[in-house]
């Protein structure tokens, strides 16, 4: 028996990694500062890779100890340096089947995160039908020592349509509990594993989750899986240890088969992992630089306000005559785009079943649509436009033109879902089709924003060209990744927005590619700070975009709530601004000049939490970006007989600091305590709604 390690860093993060002779390639030890001197051993496989021939080499539902997996051996490795990216190869072979492995970790200069996505690659004389395959897998450690389940807390999150972003932190062993393995003698054979259903990937669980050390709220990993469809994380328990599993599609999950012929390969999806020895803030921090290294491309290069038609507004009725008035009240208040939500496209309200075709409506556009965008423009204004790409109506005439190959099936018959049929991008003509809409709309119209929505799921893909239905949901996945990549290509400075119902479809597989992701359908404005403060464990402050919709039937203080709520992401105004009183419209343009002041620190910030990570029905909530300098914090209080709230900002333990509100209104009474606490009064005793964003630094 051989036994040797790999030492790997990018100045800040430590892996080391154990090969043998003996045992697959295994994680030995992660230290967010420091090399590791001790090297955690035996560990699980670094790559599982479960098959239909081979499966489990012990019965389990965990992702664990593969059969495959187990037979992985280090065959050799190479590192590297590309642009901001240091790399790590990590090559295996299994001598019985003749299937390689190899994993790439990558990490950003200075970032104490690191990526991994595996290959497979049958070099074998047999098929092999795969079932999963883990992008990573390790134990639970702290430097190179197995982390105690016992101590830790859990942070998972779950999204439905207008509740997004519903975030839980609870002790690990609630969920996976302690069951004496070694008294038994026996690893664990169940698991927790949070999956996502179809194709919206954030339509349920979330692909991030976070393991923090509930003892000294130091320790913390925190973990994406970056896919717009199938994924799973898995958490589970051996003799020696909690271990973490990230992976793609998996048969279990999602009817996912891939049948890999001898010299195929198969890459899996990424998934990342940040470390720290700084709590959950900490870990967020790390997470949040190592998603601006996966989008390399600063958010700002687009518009900084964008009023949207829609939200509590038109509501996919949009006309000249509605939109005119609109555009000159979006422009007076401080908007740079304005989009024309959905409905521009047909001639009636009943469009749902019949969309397709992207062609402006005459009858809502009677001089035609292009007197609406020349007045955007004329107005100092881009012109956005909303556009769902990925279905066609069943009443649509494109729903004939097209080839039933260019659509998702089952047994050869078009799946359908809300009289809608879903394209698949992997055929030519689906994609041709959208490539001429988009460039038709930016040449005719000078489209500079599109609002790319999603409203339907796919259920579990399309057996067409395909071993699975998992394994062509995978491909039209992949295949609608690369046509938004030639959007781009073509059109470099325009702006997408991500969509999908709200926030649906919100992973680092979309928004390492778009600028914007919106986090809601929300239209209540008194549900949505939850779902806003939360948004920024999954996504990033500066893509985040929040609905402030002011109206003119509000009083001040609503009007002040909702701009709050767009305040710390990036605000996506609408409301019937054209309706409003000079007064009331001035607190609407004060709120979009304070927020654009904000933004350079926004784009450098990471977020925190001082009151905790907000609950749904908290009366009380509040979220923080830390900026170099200084705090932004914005507090909302829904209305409730508690009139005191206490924030927790240990950045200023021991200094005194001078507080600033960044909006007219009376804000609230405040007290600080040296020992890291501001306390916060409602001395109106009205238990009115209230919100208000201030700043906090050095005195």
């Amino acid at each position: 028996m051989v036994t040797n390690s790999i030492s790997w860093t990018n100045g800040t993060f430590h892996l080391a990694l154990r090969t043998g002779t003996d045992h697959p390639v295994s994680v030995a030890a992660l230290d967010p500062r420091d090399e590791p001197g001790t090297l955690f051993e035996p560990a699980p496989a670094l790559v599982e890779i479960l098959t239909v021939q081979h499966g489990r080499a012990r019965t389990s539902q965990r992702y664990g100890e593969s059969a495959i997996g187990a037979r992985l051996r280090y065959t050799g490795h190479q590192t590297g340096k590309d642009a901001h990216w240091h790399t790590l190869t990590v090559q295996q072979r299994d001598d019985e089947t003749g299937i390689e492995a190899d994993v790439v970790f990558r990490a950003a200069a200075g970032v104490r995160a690191v990526q991994a996505v595996t290959t497979v690659r049958n070099t074998g004389q047999e098929p092999v039908q795969l079932q999963a395959v883990t992008s990573f897998a390790a134990p639970l450690l702290t430097g190179g020592r197995a982390v105690d389940p016992a101590a830790l807390r859990l942070a998972s999150g779950s999204s439905q349509w207008l509740g997004e972003n519903q975030w839980t932190l609870e002790p690990l062993r609630s969920v996976l509990p302690d069951l004496n393995l070694g008294f038994h003698d026996q690893d664990q054979r169940g698991h927790l594993i949070r999956a996502s259903t179809s194709s919206w990937s954030t339509g349920g669980p979330l692909p991030t989750g976070a393991l923090v050390d509930a003892d000294d709220d130091r320790w913390c990993w925190m973990w994406q899986v970056e896919h717009n469809g199938g994924w799973a994380w898995e958490l589970s328990e051996t003799r020696r240890g909690a271990n973490l599993a990230l992976l793609g599609p998996t048969d279990d999950q999602h009817q996912w088969l891939h049948l890999l012929q001898p010299d195929q390969a198969f890459t899996s999806v990424p998934a990342s992992l940040a470390v720290s020895d700084d709590g959950l803030q900490g870990a967020l921090a790390e997470m949040t630089s190592h998603r601006r290294a996966l989008r390399g491309t600063p958010v700002t290069t687009g518009p900084a306000v964008i009023y949207n038609d829609f939200m509590n507004t038109l509501m996919g009725d949009p006309t000249t005559e509605k939109l005119l008035p609109l555009i000159k009240s979006a422009k007076s208040a401080g908007a740079d785009v304005f989009c024309i939500d959905a409905g521009w496209y047909d001639d009636g309200t009943d469009w749902w079943d019949a969309v397709g075709e992207w062609e402006p409506s005459a009858g809502r556009f009677p001089n035609g649509l292009s007197e609406v965008t020349d007045a955007i423009g004329l107005h100092g204004m881009g012109v956005g436009i909303w556009l769902e790409p990925e279905v066609i109506g069943v009443r649509s005439p494109m729903a004939d033109a097209l080839p039933d190959a260019a659509f998702l099936q089952r047994n050869g018959t078009r799946v359908v879902e809300h009289g809608r049929y879903h394209l698949d991008f992997r055929h030519p003509a689906a994609r041709a089709h959208l490539d001429q809409t988009v460039d038709r709309l930016v040449h005719d119209f000078g489209v500079s924003y599109f609002k790319l929505d999603y409203n339907i799921t796919a259920g579990p893909g399309t057996d067409v060209g395909a071993n699975s239905t998992g394994a062509g949901l995978l491909g039209h996945n992949r295949a609608y990744l690369d046509w938004l990549d030639g959007i781009k290509t073509r059109h470099p400075l325009v702006t997408i927005e991500n969509c999908a119902s709200g926030a649906m479809r919100q992973d680092y597989a979309l928004l390492s590619r778009l600028d914007l992701q919106s986090t809601s359908d929300q239209q209540d404005l008194l549900r949505y700070p939850p779902i806003a403060a939360n948004a920024f464990v999954s996504v990033l402050p500066e893509q985040a975009a929040h609905w402030s919709y002011p109206q003119p039937g509000m009083g001040d203080d609503e009007i002040r709530f909702t701009m709050a709520t767009g305040m710390l992401g990036r605000m996506c105004l609408s409301g019937f601004l054209d309706r409003m009183t000079p007064g009331q419209l001035a607190l609407v343009r004060e709120a979009v000049s304070v927020h654009k002041a904000l933004l350079p620190e926004i784009e450098a910030s990471s977020a925190f939490y001082p009151s905790g990570i907000p609950l749904w029905d908290d009366q009380w909530l509040s979220v923080g970006l830390r900026a170099s300098e200084r705090d932004l914090v914005t507090v909302w209080q829904r209305g409730h007989e508690q009139n005191e709230f206490t924030l927790h900002l240990p950045r200023w333990t021991g200094q005194d600091i001078t507080i600033r509100w960044l909006v007219s209104g009376r804000g609230f009474e405040t007290k600080w305590d040296p020992s890291g606490y501001l306390f916060l009064t409602d001395t109106t005793g009205s238990r009115h709604p209230y919100a208000a964003t201030f700043t906090v630094q050095a005195a």
